[in-house]
């Protein structure tokens, strides 16, 4: 039987492509976005590529309220989500205080609340079922502190944390939530973050690739997955927890700077 995957942020980038994976995999599709055009082309491209079966649902899930008016929408049309995919999210460069608060308020909605909600809202129906399978992408960044990205930063620890924290609480079940931690990608973020000029996106890696991580990870109902990363971008990650704070601080720093 088809399983149905439920994606957001599924327009450009990591989510558009993992869409595309699940799709190549013969499975169903509810896809969500701002952007209805380009959810609609996609339906277009995987409908007649893969003869399945793709739902476009044009939502602004940094919205308050968005994420229970797409609960109601999925459960009006009587499809069963499968796999939950919580993919959408942004970020912002800037020193917090001179940041637009709004934006800023925007990128918590989204990045958090949202999500957050989501897994609350579908999660129940997974229970009962005792089947199911939660992907959430979050980033290496959830690992540290980040000065100039203070708030996506901070997002992604509480994605990593929430994810792994909920996981071990269905231990006993058949589900398993899953958290995708991409280094820098090949996607629209850099650019709406302000930060495709930085040195961390100098060299990025395939949207395709980290989706196929991820997918994969899901599947085999792993806690973590980290993607994207070079040799010496691994040995920093290992360095961490021996590295005096400040100096992680300051070095998290210089990168966000132009």
């Amino acid at each position: 039987m088809s399983k149905t995957a439920l994606i957001t942020g599924a327009s450009s980038g990591i989510g558009k492509e993992l869409a595309r994976i699940h799709a190549e995999k013969g499975g169903n599709l509810i896809i969500v976005a701002r952007r209805v055009e380009k959810l609609n082309d996609l339906k277009k491209e995987l409908e007649q590529k893969y003869n399945v079966q793709v739902t476009t649902i044009g939502k602004d899930l940094s919205n308050t309220g968005a994420a229970k008016e797409l609960y109601k929408e999925v459960k009006e049309a009587n499809i069963q989500v499968d796999y939950l995919i919580n993919n959408a999210g942004f970020g912002l460069r800037g020193k917090f205080h001179e940041l637009s608060w709004d934006r800023q308020q925007q990128m918590i909605h989204l990045n958090m609340v949202a999500l957050t909600e989501l897994m609350y809202l579908f999660l129940p129906e997974m229970v009962s079922r005792n089947s199911g399978k939660i992907l959430n992408t979050s980033s290496t960044a959830s690992y540290l502190p980040g000065p100039l990205q203070a708030i996506y930063y901070a997002s992604k620890a509480y994605v990593t944390f929430l994810g792994n924290a909920i996981d071990e609480e269905l231990h006993d079940t058949n589900i398993s939530v899953t958290t995708l931690m991409p280094g820098a990608t090949e996607t629209e973020f850099a650019k709406i973050a302000d930060m495709d000029k930085t040195d961390p996106f100098k060299n990025t890696v395939s949207a395709r690739s980290v989706a196929e991580d991820g997918y994969n990870a899901m599947l085999k109902g792993k806690l973590n997955i980290v993607s994207g990363l070079t040799f010496q971008q691994k040995m920093m990650v290992s360095m961490l927890p021996f590295t005096p704070k400040r100096v992680i601080l300051k070095q998290v720093r210089k990168l966000q700077e132009v």
